[in-house]
């Protein structure tokens, strides 16, 4: 499909606001034009945004990016944050970004790659560039209300993480848990559960700063439930993976203990062999 089919096969089903972002000639996604959410999709999703938004994808992974304003009183993503997101996901120049508003600070981002003259979503985490990555003229942006809603699309050509993780449900200490496998960018602080895996399994939460725990081969750690804009996550990650050693593009296989009343209460951490 090319850049221009995915546009007008994708135009039913725009009930979300949405944005797309596509390089024009000149710019990377460097650029401080990539880094501005536009005006007409903050008005459309009033109230949605004041410091940061989390960015979601289809494979489960997380980002959380902060904003500022700039003079004009446009939202502006960190540059580091925004690095970040382009350096995890390989975005190349001819690559398209859907960014769709599921909740108050949350966004889904579709990724679509390049491939032999034809667009396709990915819907796993590419683990390494595609060297053959063709760099030709760049699709045109559309504006906000003109994006295109979701359509299925088969994965990249690129390396993903079903191809490290095989059969993640084998590692489960119980096959009816929930489970997410989270694949490490630059930055893990805290380890968010995307609105996708919330969604899948109905889970819930207990309030801001309530106990929850990891559980480990060897080891139980208390930490804290976290919930910003409605959007969950736990503390004590960052030094999990110092402890344990892991590093970007490593894997781990999140298996979500709940309560009787269906409540998260600990994370089980198994290391992918």
């Amino acid at each position: 499909m090319s850049g221009k089919s995915v546009y007008s096969e994708l135009q039913d089903n725009v009930s979300k606001p949405r944005f797309c972002k596509s390089l024009s000639l000149g710019q990377t996604w460097s650029s401080k034009s990539m880094r501005i959410i536009p005006e007409e999709f903050v008005r459309s999703a009033a109230g949605a945004f004041e410091h940061r938004v989390v960015f979601s994808v289809r494979w489960g992974n997380s980002w959380q990016l902060w904003l500022q304003r700039d003079k004009n009183g446009l939202f502006i993503m960190e540059e580091e944050d925004w690095d970040e997101f382009v350096s995890d996901n390989f975005l190349a120049p001819n690559d398209v970004l859907f960014f769709i508003h599921v909740d108050t600070m949350f966004i889904e981002v579709q990724i679509y790659k390049q491939r032999s003259h034809h667009l396709k979503e990915i819907t796993s985490a590419p683990l390494e560039a595609d060297p053959q990555a063709e760099v030709v003229t760049p699709v045109p942006q559309r504006s906000p209300l003109e994006t295109p809603a979701y359509a299925p699309a088969s994965a990249s050509g690129a390396r993903e993480v079903d191809d490290v993780v095989k059969n993640p449900e084998q590692y489960l200490s119980n096959p009816r848990n929930p489970f997410f496998v989270k694949t490490l960018g630059k930055k893990n602080d805290v380890l968010y559960v995307s609105h996708l895996v919330t969604g899948k399994y109905g889970l819930k939460y207990g309030p801001h700063y309530s106990t929850m725990h990891y559980l480990l081969p060897n080891e139980r750690i208390e930490a804290l439930t976290k919930i910003y804009g409605g959007c969950p996550c736990f503390s004590g990650w960052a030094s999990i993976c110092r402890k344990y050693k892991l590093k970007q593009g490593d894997s781990v296989v999140c298996e979500l203990d709940r309560s009787g009343e269906g409540v998260v209460t600990a994370v089980r951490v198994h290391f992918v062999k």
